[in-house]
């Protein structure tokens, strides 16, 4: 399923997240921790991928649209405290 979101929201989102999400992230869904920080706006493209995220530019940082919004759900649940992080060496 796809969604809209501005990048701040989409930016805030992910400077929400507690230390070891991003890793738990990519863990539960076998992607490099890279290729989910690229989700969030991050552009580390040698280890990481891009995966499903349309940049815009526009008011509020711009708009993105999201082609899959698995990681985005994950972190909101982790906000939310719906979902464990679990730290991995």
């Amino acid at each position: 399923m796809s969604t809209t979101i501005t990048f701040n929201q989409l930016r805030k989102i992910k400077d929400s997240l507690p230390e070891g999400s991003m890793r738990s992230i990519a863990d539960s869904l076998n992607l490099d921790v890279d290729t989910v920080r690229n989700y969030f706006g991050g552009a580390n493209y040698d280890r990481g991928k891009s995966i499903g995220i349309h940049l815009e530019q526009g008011p509020d940082g711009g708009v993105v649209e999201l082609d899959d919004t698995t990681i985005l759900d994950m972190a909101r649940e982790i906000i939310e405290g719906k979902r464990e992080v679990h730290m991995s060496n």
